[in-house]
């Protein structure tokens, strides 16, 4: 099976915050997401640009994984942006506001060596996502707020308006074999609320959460964990396909068990696996 790296915790640090980025280093998510977008006001994009650069070519941040959100190509500054991040060489580029797979075409001409995610936070990206999840990224992240605004929708306190876009996105990641990233939980001091939403983002498949805080990682980390009990039960499924290795379906504990279940029991220790060793 191939190496496992855990996304579940993606941490966004504003690229202007020097503070930030030198606290980014100590803090345990599995991302860090440094950003030159939204976090940042235009008067001091120029320099969180360098900021970013210079610390992602240090690799100060290893080992964790490490990507930045650039500026949109037909802003003032997506073009340097680009240009200086394929140089600093951190794990992916976020592109934001990615409408169609041409967007994801348009900087592969540009930087044909990048691994990119591609952040679906627009009606259309919705639209297109199977198209753009097949253009060459790696990973999907839901724009949940920018989404919702263009929308013109209210939030719903289980989401249950964006219930056919988070639906997508996963299955769109699923079927082209990449990640797929949840969207932010607004709420910093409401702990049981992002409890229950990285519980929530689990159960529809998401590999793990956007964070806009510090405080959040903890839940997020134990959310998009399997827990104690499914490492176990995970052990023994394999036991028992490792005990019958000519059967393709077996009874365990009086369920009906298929090759497909000892499949999802491997992926899921060796999730395990990769979160223990961090």
């Amino acid at each position: 099976m191939e190496k496992v790296r855990p996304k579940r915790s993606v941490l966004f640090m504003p690229g202007s915050n020097a503070r930030a980025l030198e606290k980014a280093r100590t803090l345990p998510c599995d991302v860090v997401a440094l950003d030159l977008e939204d976090a940042v006001a235009p008067e001091a994009k120029d320099a969180a640009r360098a900021a970013v650069c210079a610390a992602v070519s240090a690799r100060v941040f290893a080992p964790k994984e490490v990507v930045i959100r650039i500026n949109p190509l037909s802003s003032a500054w997506g073009a340097e942006d680009l240009k200086a991040v394929a140089k600093a060489g951190p794990d992916a580029v976020i592109l934001p506001k990615v409408q169609e797979p041409d967007d994801i075409a348009e900087v592969r001409q540009q930087a044909p060596d990048l691994n990119l995610w591609a952040m679906i936070e627009t009606p259309g990206a919705v639209l297109n996502i199977s198209a753009i999840a097949g253009a060459g990224v790696q990973c999907l992240v839901l724009g949940s707020n920018d989404l919702m605004k263009d929308l013109r929708a209210q939030a719903m306190p289980g989401r249950e308006n964006i219930w056919a876009a988070m639906s997508l996105v996963v299955l769109a990641a699923r079927a082209h074999g990449i990640g797929a990233i949840d969207g932010t939980y607004n709420d910093i001091a409401d702990q049981a609320g992002l409890t229950a939403a990285c519980e929530q983002g689990r159960a529809f498949g998401f590999d793990g959460k956007s964070l806009i805080h510090p405080d959040q990682i903890e839940a997020a980390n134990r959310g998009f964990a399997p827990s104690e009990s499914q490492i176990a039960e995970a052990r023994r499924i394999q036991a028992a396909f490792a005990q019958n290795p000519g059967v393709s379906v077996l009874a365990l504990d009086g369920r009906m068990l298929e090759r497909l279940h000892a499949e999802e029991a491997a992926r899921l220790l060796a999730l395990a696996e990769a979160i223990q060793q961090r």
